[in-house]
């Protein structure tokens, strides 16, 4: 009887330290690779209306001169189009935004996700990295450079931004 207890006992500490152990190694692994959350940006856009404009009057719905109904905005009725006839557009140029901290945010879409940078005049920040459907990223991040890369079925794509003693560069590496 005893021996059996020495037996339970030992497999229980042995069990609870193999899980301790497990549970620092993996805590350890994710607490290094994990990134802080993307900021958003304020995107500058024209209003639609505005509180200082006075409207016609009200005309009757079905009257010839009322005014259309709202359109949903070129962004909106893109939205329905192909991804590679927006991808390619938007790949060829990213375009640029303006950062509150005054730099430049500006958007690289790869055939793996789309990486977003806040570029400064001396360091640059990421903002986003979104994988496409299907695709897995990895972030890493260093004093004066930034790689996302995204990775498929064995394909590697990466998104390079470094800034040591020059602005920051972006490159794409997609073989």
């Amino acid at each position: 009887m005893q021996r059996g207890l020495v037996h339970a006992m030992a497999w229980t500490l042995a069990t609870g330290a193999a899980v301790t152990l497990s549970w620092w190694g993996v805590h350890t692994v994710m607490s290094g690779t994990a990134y802080d959350r993307p900021l958003a940006v304020p995107l500058a856009t024209r209003p639609l209306s505005s509180s200082t404009r006075h409207s016609p009057s009200p005309q009757p719905e079905g009257s010839p001169s009322a005014s259309p109904s709202p359109q949903p905005s070129a962004s909106a009725s893109t939205s329905g189009a192909s991804p590679s006839a927006g991808a390619s557009s938007a790949s060829a140029k990213p375009s640029p935004k303006a950062s509150p901290r005054g730099g430049t945010v500006k958007a690289y879409p790869v055939s793996g996700g789309r990486v977003v940078f806040d570029l400064g005049a001396s360091s640059a920040e990421l903002v986003s990295a979104t994988p496409a459907a299907g695709w897995r990223m990895q972030v890493w991040k260093q004093d004066y450079w930034i790689r996302v890369t995204f990775t498929r079925d064995g394909r590697e794509v990466s998104v390079f931004c470094t800034w040591h003693d020059h602005p920051p560069v972006v490159e794409i590496v997609d073989p």
